[in-house]
Order: C-alpha cells, then sequence, then structure tokens
C-alpha cells in the first residue's frame, strides 16, 4: 500500500451509540472509500477512537476532514504520519497444509513470529499481529499453499513517543 495514497487517521470521538454510523454516513455519502476501520473504546471511558486508513485518491484528505469537523460527537482529528507512527494489525489465516508440508509453514511461523491457533488433519490456522506490510508479506508467502479462510482486523496506530527528554527548565533544578 503506497504510503503517499494512503493516509490514516485517528478520531476521538464521544462514546454514544450511532456515532460510528454517522462516520461511515458521511464517507458512504461522499463516495470517499476507506480502506481500513478499527473502532474502541479509549481510556477515558466517554470516548471512543476511531481509526481509519482512506484512499487519498478516492477524495482529497482536506475535503474527508473538513467533513469530518462538521460531525457533533467527533472531539479531535489527528493524521498519523507512517513515519511517526507505530501502526498494528491482526490476522487469523486458516491454510490447507498437507502433513508432509507442515515443516514449510511452521518455518514461516517461526521466521514471523507468527502463532499456530489450531491445528487439523490437512489445515492449519494461524495468528500474526504486526505491520500492515509484515501482514501482507506473511499472507502472500502463504497464499501458495491455498488459503481457505482469512480474516484482517482494521489498522491501529498510535504516534511514535519522542526519543529525547527535554532539558529541565532551570526552575526544575
Amino acid at each position: 500500500m503506497s504510503s503517499d495514497r494512503f493516509h490514516t487517521v485517528v478520531l476521538r470521538v464521544e462514546n454514544k451509540a450511532g456515532v460510528l454510523a454517522r462516520v461511515a454516513g458521511l464517507f458512504a455519502r461522499r463516495g470517499f472509500n476507506i480502506d481500513s476501520l478499527a473502532v474502541a473504546p479509549t481510556e477515558d471511558d466517554r470516548f471512543s477512537r476511531i481509526t481509519f486508513t482512506v484512499d487519498v485518491e478516492s477524495a482529497p484528505l482536506d475535503q474527508v476532514v473538513k467533513q469530518l469537523n462538521k460531525l457533533i460527537n467527533v472531539v479531535e482529528i489527528t493524521e498519523l504520519d507512517p513515519k511517526s507512527s507505530v501502526e498494528r494489525e491482526l490476522m487469523i489465516i486458516t491454510v490447507n497444509v498437507a502433513p508432509e508440508n507442515r515443516g514449510q509453514v511452521m518455518d514461516l511461523v517461526r521466521i514471523f513470529e507468527a502463532k499456530v491457533l489450531n491445528v487439523g488433519y490437512d489445515q492449519m490456522m494461524l495468528s500474526l499481529s504486526g505491520a500492515p506490510s509484515r501482514v501482507d508479506d506473511f499472507e502472500q508467502l502463504l497464499s501458495p499453499h491455498g488459503i481457505v479462510e482469512l480474516q484482517r482486523t482494521g489498522r491501529v496506530a498510535l504516534r511514535r513517543l519522542d526519543k529525547i527528554q527535554a532539558a529541565p527548565s532551570a526552575e526544575e533544578s
């Protein structure tokens, strides 16, 4: 996914019934294409966090933000630059794996630090959590085995922490 084409936007919204429907309705009415969506309550029960990745080729990002600002339950809007944020996604995947090919799949599980969730006679269910590009790579390498079922969460993201501590002021010393 090209970082120029797709942008991650985070909304802090009031944790009330119908807010997600209003946000989704705004996107549908304006013809904006959402590539990824994740919603969950925050550390403060009064608010939820909506993280979405929007295809800016379907509509200019500033237009998306202006429309979101008009919604009464939206408290804060933040665009996260991929270089200054940490993004993660979860995938659960079931693949066909004949017993004689399990070693190949287990090598991928070890390399990607994935988890085996369930094993059948000729299938395995695996999970991987990580950067979206890493999840994409894992899926691509598993596809020759035959993907039976696949579920990916929406992307979640937070701004990176500052690595430089501010020097204490003269009043603090």
